[in-house]
């Protein structure tokens, strides 16, 4: 049975079944969730949300008061009345990449079937409910706050077939914690986070044998893709309720700051601040990934590439980017001063020259070697990178297997 009482009479252990007014603009990412954190109905009185929807059936009923009726002049008041900023929900606690790693894979397991049916049913023409995606948003941030590289790296490690699924949640990953680096509010955050699940939407009105070809696109096939952004702009904005900076991302997510770009060949302001982190987080995950017609660049490697490429994207946006996963990226294969070889698995954001490695090669030997995690920025520590390495130069072809698993410091 639901029942809509005043947001001041919400209390504990009650069943938030909605809230009124927008979903983007209260402090929650969920909804239909027991309300039982202190912070949370803190910061739900403080929203500004004037009335929420309770199921009896499933928390705490109202004390036996007669609820308070809002008259339609009272709501249309509420309405028009200035809002106050959402207070941010505490965010999650830090935890190491090992720690992390367990969530951020079944995260990812359930992130792809459900990114799976959501562009099915965008390919089949039916329209997308953009709030039914904020669970996912929600699950993704939490993840990215507790340690950004776990759940970054994880969906790096995408196959061919479904890089199309994938790639969306890398790439939301990737917008939240470039957005969080660049010192976003929260709504902002989660409308970066949502603005990657859907930047590439469009892609499922192109015609398969075009989108999963395994090799090079002929110009043709190539014109085709290109229309991709307008698509998937026009699909979302007839499924109506979705944030002007979704939109704004699907449509110019390839756009460069030299007007290179395309659809609209926009030149540098011209191109939102959403759009232009769209644009460096959407290359990255493509570039690092595996795809039908081409392998995937190492990280460190596909970050120095990018660096040269001049006018494609914003300078600062960019320098943001490499701080918020690393010069070395976790993942990447280096070679250190004692002319070992090394994986990196952590960062250090005092210190991105000197992250957490797990050592496992000499160079002078051509062997393998105890593994040994090594902190480069560790008082004492006298070892460092000289470069990054290629893994198929040394025959490595397992090479996540030594990052991807819980860190044991000895």
């Amino acid at each position: 049975m639901l029942k809509k009482i005043p947001v001041q009479q919400v209390e504990l252990g009650m069943f938030i079944q909605s809230l009124e007014g927008s979903w983007l603009s209260h402090p929650f990412w969920k909804t239909k969730f027991v309300l039982n954190e202190p912070a949370e109905l803190a910061a739900l009185r403080g929203s500004g949300v004037p009335e929420v929807w309770i199921d009896l059936s499933k928390g705490l009923a109202p004390a036996a008061v007669a609820p308070v009726a809002l008259a339609p002049a009272a709501v249309a008041a509420v309405a028009a009345a200035p809002q106050p900023v959402p207070s941010p929900l505490p965010a999650p606690a830090p935890v190491s990449l090992g720690e992390e790693l367990a969530r951020a894979g079944e995260l990812v397991n359930r992130s792809r079937q459900a990114v799976m049916d959501l562009f099915g049913e965008a390919r089949m023409g039916r329209a997308i409910d953009a709030e039914q995606c904020l669970p996912l948003v929600e699950d993704v941030t939490a993840s990215v706050e507790r340690n950004p590289s776990a759940l970054i790296s994880l969906a790096r490690l995408k196959t061919k077939d479904n890089y199309t699924y994938m790639h969306s949640v890398a790439v939301c990953a990737l917008m939240v914690a470039l957005a969080r680096q660049l010192g976003l509010s929260t709504q902002t955050v989660r409308e970066a986070g949502l603005a990657g699940l859907l930047h590439d939407v469009g892609k499922m009105m192109m015609p398969l044998e075009v989108l999963n070809k395994p090799g090079q696109l002929s110009d043709a096939e190539f014109s085709t893709m290109r229309t991709h952004p307008v698509q998937g702009y026009q699909a979302l904005k007839a499924g109506g309720a979705v944030p002007q900076s979704t939109l704004d991302v699907c449509l110019h997510h390839h756009e460069k700051m030299d007007g290179s770009g395309y659809p609209e060949k926009l030149v540098g302001e011209q191109i939102s601040l959403m759009a232009r982190m769209g644009a460096v987080c959407d290359v990255y995950d493509a570039i690092t990934s595996n795809r039908p017609y081409k392998t995937a660049w190492d990280p460190a490697g596909s970050i120095q590439r990018m660096a040269q490429w001049q006018g494609h994207f914003d300078p600062a946006v960019f320098q943001a980017f490499v701080k918020s996963i690393g010069i070395f990226p976790v993942g990447t294969l280096v070679k250190l001063h004692s002319g070992r070889l090394a994986v990196v698995i952590e960062q250090n954001p005092a210190k991105l020259v000197a992250p957490v490695v797990r050592v496992f090669f000499s160079t002078k030997s051509k062997l393998p070697i105890p593994v040994q995690l090594l902190d480069l920025a560790a008082p004492g520590c006298s070892d460092k990178i000289l470069g990054r390495e290629l893994a198929q130069d040394w025959g490595f072809t397992h090479l996540a297997e030594l990052w991807a698993k819980p860190a044991v410091r000895g």
